[in-house]
């Protein structure tokens, strides 16, 4: 089966040819569609000048969509999971399998996503008349981004909360001296000063140390950090089905940071395009503010290294590959749409592609940046309580909640590094919620953009509503079970695997690559190298299906800590992965079943449609126009 996946594509004019498509191997008729007359191009140009379309917006220049997309891109996966994945993956080693995907599969969508929403001019919904029994991948990545937008923003909440919290005489987390307090609360760096002697507990040899005159086994003791976190912030319950009340403190930042982003998107992206003139750019400062203090630090240098160090046995470990093809994905902002509408608000002949080239140098770039600012502190922090990095360092929430926080404790003003450190965070998180939202709303409005278009603005309130108060479940005493259900299920890798999957078949194969290629020459002036063929034609869809089965394969139900979930918790995390991954399959039965004629025609019309880009986009602009004259009428 092909679909003009050859290679006639070499950077310069690619020679015409007739070759052999995937319709035409089942139906030997010829599938063409003949050229449109001139008369027909004529009329429909001079209805369309008849109609006025709701204004959809557009970015004021270059730089704002350029920085919308950096802002999107890099987000707390840069800051808190990547440096992370080095030191888990053998250090400078996982460079090797990362850059290798990143250019298989990584900047390959993400040019694709980019491309395809400039092209058309339309959201992640109306994108698919490129391929129309494919439309299941909008509304999937619609429910992703739902399920994302509710648990995503959790995260700045709590960011927000301790921000706040921070801005006080000194941070709260030094002391066991408060009411959220145990008697087990003793510092890391106030241990060695206990009194501790061998026993044999439970007919194991341990050690016992006397707390406030209390004998505590030390695999029993905590410490400030910790307890600030799951007693105060948290008040973490025991377990998902004791939820418990609603922290009405997190519920408080909660609705801050909706508000937030409520008016970063609600002017539309002429607006959004000013903000991440901060959102986007301020986080490098404090990034750079945090890493010359960090290499100041004694033990610095042993943190930097343990980050940069390759172990090149590590790559004969699969895990390590997964990890690589998941980071990128994640952090590049695929499969949800969101590209597809930021790229959609571009004028025509934009160069898109010079545009993607950048923000993924950009984005890896500020990865491997961040690596260093966390690693000088992790090293400072094991140099301090003279304990191995590797039992120091860590990834996503306790990274931020837990180790940083730890740091800060032996800096001098505290609260000051605690505040920039949460504050940046709170930027970094901010524009990639908010760019998501972009993405699911522009989808839906521009699919029904009559009865959406000029109600934006409380379009964008009532789902932000909405968004608010189903994410209070996540804010509950027993919140943190749920989020960690839908972290791991909701917008887990494998969801994301299979609508990128689908996204690049639904192009590369069933469109046809040499005709998108066609398109992005009419855009951009020439081809782009035939690299990005064969990765959208073979490597991007095999490292997908790939990737996705051996997740699947070698999936084992999700913990949090020492919890393990009842089955009804699992049962709902399936639901909600289901809940986007179905949409694909259901759709294409849908359409399939409803679309009148015999194979062929069945083909022509919802599978490999005959219209190229140029006789797509006029074909678009005159339904706009129907629906614009139907429902004035």
């Amino acid at each position: 089966m092909s679909s003009n996946c050859g290679n006639d594509g070499d950077g310069g004019e690619r020679q015409k040819h007739d070759p052999i498509e995937m319709g035409k191997l089942l139906c030997p008729k010829d599938l063409s569609a003949p050229a449109a007359t001139d008369t027909t191009a004529t009329s429909t140009s001079h209805q369309l000048s008849k109609v006025t379309l709701p204004e959809r917006g557009s970015w004021s220049s270059k730089l704002d969509f350029i920085l919308s997309v950096v802002g999107l891109a890099i987000g707390l996966g840069n800051v808190w999971r990547f440096p992370y994945l080095c030191y888990k993956n053998g250090g400078g080693a996982f460079i090797l399998p990362y850059i290798l995907t990143l250019f298989l599969a990584g900047i390959p969508m993400f040019f694709m996503e980019l491309a395809l929403g400039q092209m058309l001019t339309i959201g992640g919904l109306g994108v698919f008349k490129i391929a129309p029994i494919f439309k299941g991948i909008g509304y999937a990545a619609a429910v992703m981004s739902c399920w994302m937008n509710v648990y995503y923003i959790v995260i700045l909440a709590w960011a927000v909360f301790y921000f706040f919290m921070s801005m006080r005489a000194d941070v709260p987390w030094r002391t066991c001296n408060n009411w959220w307090n145990t008697v087990s609360c003793v510092s890391q760096y106030e241990r060695q000063n206990l009194n501790c002697w061998d026993k044999m507990i439970n007919g194991t040899a341990g050690k016992v140390c006397s707390v406030a005159a209390v004998n505590i086994s030390t695999t029993e003791l905590t410490d400030p950090v910790k307890e600030f976190w799951e007693r105060r912030a948290l008040q973490i319950s025991s377990g998902i089905d004791d939820l418990g009340n609603i922290r009405w403190e997190l519920a408080g930042t909660l609705l801050l940071v909706w508000i937030l982003c409520y008016f970063c998107i609600w002017k539309g992206v002429k607006w959004t395009g000013k903000v991440v003139y901060f959102t986007a750019l301020f986080p490098y400062v404090l990034l750079t503010v945090l890493l010359i203090r960090g290499i100041t630090l004694p033990g610095a240098l042993e943190g930097i290294k343990f980050y940069i160090i390759p172990n090149f046995s590590k790559l004969t470990h699969s895990e390590v590959w997964i990890d690589a093809v998941t980071q990128i994905f994640f952090s590049y902002g695929l499969g949800l749409g969101t590209l597809v509408a930021l790229g959609s608000y571009n004028k025509f002949t934009n160069n898109v592609y010079k545009d993607a080239l950048i923000v993924c140098t950009v984005n890896s770039s500020t990865s491997m940046f961040a690596g260093f600012v966390i690693f000088s502190v992790i090293g400072f922090m094991a140099h301090e309580q003279q304990r191995p990095i590797a039992e120091v360092a860590a990834s996503g929430p306790g990274l931020a909640f837990l180790v940083y926080p730890s740091a800060v404790l032996q800096l001098p003003g505290s609260q000051i590094w605690s505040c920039l450190f949460f504050f940046m965070l709170l930027l970094i998180g901010l524009d990639s919620q908010f760019c998501t939202m972009e993405g699911f709303i522009t989808a839906i409005i521009d699919e029904w953009p009559q009865l959406l278009r000029k109600r934006k603005e409380i379009f964008i309130a009532i789902v932000c509503m909405l968004s608010y108060l189903v994410g209070l479940t996540c804010i509950t005493q027993g919140g943190m079970y749920i989020f960690q259900i839908l972290d791991s299920y909701a917008v887990s890798g494998f969801c994301l695997l299979w609508l990128i999957f689908f996204e690049c078949v639904s192009i590369s194969w069933c469109y046809g690559v040499d005709r998108f290629y066609d398109g992005i020459k009419d855009m951009i002036g020439y081809y782009p190298t035939v690299w990005w063929k064969f990765c959208w034609c073979v490597t991007t869809p095999a490292i997908c299906l790939g990737v996705f089965f051996f997740n699947i394969v070698q999936w084992t139900p999700i913990k949090y800590l020492d919890y393990s979930y009842p089955w009804w918790a699992h049962a709902f995390g399936w639901f909600t992965a289901l809940s986007s991954m179905l949409y694909i399959p259901a759709y294409m039965f849908w359409l399939w079943k409803r679309t009148p004629g015999d194979l062929c025609d069945k083909i022509r019309s919802i599978v490999r449609i005959d219209e190229d880009i140029t006789r797509l986009r006029e074909k678009m602009q005159h339904e706009a126009y129907a629906k614009e004259v139907e429902f004035n009428s």
